[in-house]
């Protein structure tokens, strides 16, 4: 199964791989979109709660203990799903209500400084989301070898200086130029929130070609799972961008 390769590290080309086929209960897109859909809902209902915590004090410290608890379960949950994928039908959601926190709390820390950033944040992102699935869907982006190289190559290197200014922040050493207001900080987001984008449209083909393959009746769940970890990374990356467009006024 060659063709199934996707950047997103928990929807890949071993995804697929190494599971039994139940003909009576396979994948399908329906179900897979359901189940995003469930996902997507638990995922805003808990960032709807920490949100709520923040407005009720006006400090991003109230939603501290959220965000706390969404990063460990979080993380938790998601190295389950990941190793143990015929229990998504059950970590999928936890991970996902896990991960309301977190953006919950992160969205409010955003929106003290910048009123009005996380629902432009929101709304740019299902606005890319939306988009990109009619592109694929029509076939204007056609997802070939080449594609599949140079998104994975990408986010790989993005990835790699994620990882190289984490280990350089335990020496207080940051690449203050990336994460400015200035050009070359923009400019840095603006490819990165294009590489995201490119990882959702991976993502769409893997799916549809789990569906063709005949996989499991769970990997719906555990696909959705995957498209959530996109999402959530595509709307921290814009929230990101926008907050050095705003740090600019």
């Amino acid at each position: 199964m060659a063709w199934m390769r996707s950047s997103n590290p928990t929807l890949n080309d071993k995804s697929f791989q190494g599971i039994a086929i139940d003909g009576t209960a396979r994948m399908t897109l329906d179900g897979t979109v359901n189940k995003t859909g469930i996902l997507l809902v638990c995922a805003m209902a808990t960032a709807f709660l920490t949100w709520r915590s923040f407005l009720s004090t006006g400090e991003p410290g109230a939603a501290s203990g959220f965000l706390v608890l969404g990063l460990i379960g979080g993380l938790i949950f998601a190295m389950v799903t990941i190793f143990k994928r015929e229990w998504s039908p059950v970590t999928a959601p936890a991970y996902a209500l896990c991960e309301g926190l977190v953006l919950g709390g992160i969205s409010a820390i955003f929106e003290v400084r910048y009123p009005g950033i996380a629902m432009q944040a929101v709304a740019l992102t299902f606005g890319t989301f939306g988009t990109l699935l009619v592109v694929y869907r029509t076939g204007i982006i056609r997802v070939t070898d080449k594609f599949r190289l140079g998104v994975v190559a990408a986010t790989g290197a993005v990835a790699l200086f994620y990882l190289l200014q984490m280990i350089l922040g335990f020496f207080h050493l940051q690449f203050t130029s990336v994460y400015g207001g200035g050009i070359i900080g923009i400019g840095f987001s603006l490819i990165v929130v294009g590489i995201a984008a490119m990882n959702l449209i991976l993502d769409f083909d893997l799916i549809e070609r789990g569906v063709a393959y005949g996989a499991p009746k769970y990997m719906e769940w555990y696909s959705a799972f995957s498209l959530l970890v996109t999402l959530v990374w595509l709307y921290m990356e814009i929230l990101r961008l926008l907050s050095k467009f705003r740090s600019r006024n």
